[in-house]
C-alpha cells in the first residue's frame, strides 16, 4: 500500500468517524438538555435566552413527581404489562415464525403474505375494534386491556422467521434422524440459536410497550390501572405545566429501557443483522 492510498484510506475514516460522533451528540442532546431541564427551577425551565445550566441543582423535583402521582403504582403496572407482552411474543412469535420458515403446509406463503399485510394497515385504525372487543369482554380498566392486544406481533413473526431461515436445515434432519418431533427441535434446537434474534424481538417490544400512550389512555382511566406514558401526560397542566417535574418523570421512566439496551445491545445489533440475510 503507497503513502497516498494510506493517507487517503486514513481520511475516509477519520471523516466516517467525524460523522458518527456528530450523529451520536445529535442523539444524545435531547437526554442531555431532559437531565439538566429536571434539576432547574421552574424560571430557569421557561426562561429566555434558554438557561443552559441551573444555578444550584434542584434535586427536589425528584420526590415532587412521587408527590403529585402514584409513580410507583405507574412502574408496577408498566413492568407488569411490559414483562408479559414480551414473554407472549417471544412464546407466540417465535411458534409461527418457526412453522412458516420450517415447516411446509398447504398455504405457508399465502398466509405469510396475509399476515405481512397486517403492518401495511395503520395500527389506529384497530383501536375501535380492539376497544369494542375489550369492552365486550369487560376489560375495560385493567391490565389485562393493555396486555392482550400485545401478545403477538406480525414484526415479531417476520423477524423470527427470517432468522429461522438462515439456520442449516442439516441441524433439523439429524434431529428428525434421531427421533425428535417438530415441537422439540423448535425447543430444544432452533430455539437457543434463535438467541440474538429474540433478544432484539423483546428489546423492540419493551420499547413498545413501555412507551405506548393512545392505547394505554383509551382503555383505561382508573390511576390504580395506568402506566408510566399516560401516567406522566397527566402531569402537564391546563393552564400551567411544570417542566421540571415531567422532566423529572420521564427520565425517571426511560431510565430502565436505556439500561437494558446498553446491556443487550450486541445481541439486539446481531439480530437486526440477520433478519434480512435470507427471504
Amino acid at each position: 500500500m503507497t503513502t497516498k492510498s494510506h493517507q487517503q484510506k486514513s481520511l475516509q475514516i477519520g471523516v466516517i468517524h467525524l460523522i458518527l460522533i456528530l450523529g451520536a451528540v445529535i442523539m444524545v442532546t435531547p437526554f442531555i438538555w431532559m437531565f439538566l431541564t429536571s434539576v432547574k427551577t421552574l424560571g430557569e425551565s421557561t426562561a429566555i435566552p434558554p438557561v443552559l445550566f441551573p444555578k444550584s441543582f434542584q434535586w427536589s423535583n425528584y420526590s415532587k413527581v412521587f408527590l403529585n402521582l402514584p409513580f410507583f403504582t405507574f412502574y408496577w403496572n408498566t413492568f407488569i404489562t411490559t414483562l408479559v407482552k414480551v414473554v407472549g411474543q417471544l412464546i407466540i412469535c417465535s411458534l409461527a415464525a418457526y412453522a412458516f420458515a420450517r415447516i411446509a403446509f398447504p398455504g405457508r406463503h399465502f398466509f405469510f403474505i396475509l399476515m405481512l399485510s397486517v403492518l401495511m394497515v395503520p395500527g389506529q385504525v384497530f383501536l375501535i375494534p380492539q376497544y369494542m372487543i375489550m369492552k365486550d369482554f369487560g376489560w375495560l380498566n385493567s391490565l389485562t386491556a393493555l396486555i392482550v392486544p400485545g401478545l403477538f406481533s406480525a414484526f415479531g413473526t417476520f423477524l423470527l422467521r427470517q432468522f429461522f431461515m438462515t439456520l442449516p436445515h442439516e441441524l433439523e434432519e439429524a434431529a428428525k434422524l434421531d427421533g425428535c418431533n417438530q415441537f422439540r427441535i423448535y425447543w430444544q434446537i432452533m430455539l437457543p440459536l434463535a438467541k440474538s434474534g429474540m433478544v432484539a424481538l423483546a428489546i423492540f417490544t419493551m420499547l413498545w410497550s413501555w412507551n405506548d400512550l393512545m392505547w394505554p389512555l383509551i382503555v383505561n382511566s382508573s390511576p390504580d390501572k395506568m402506566v408510566l406514558s399516560a401516567g406522566i401526560a397527566f402531569l402537564e397542566g391546563e393552564h400551567k405545566t411544570n417542566y421540571t417535574i415531567i422532566m423529572a418523570g420521564s427520565l425517571m421512566a426511560i431510565l430502565p429501557m436505556i439500561v437494558i439496551f446498553f446491556v443487550f445491545q450486541r445481541s439486539f445489533i446481531q439480530g437486526i443483522a440477520f433478519t434480512g440475510s435470507k427471504s
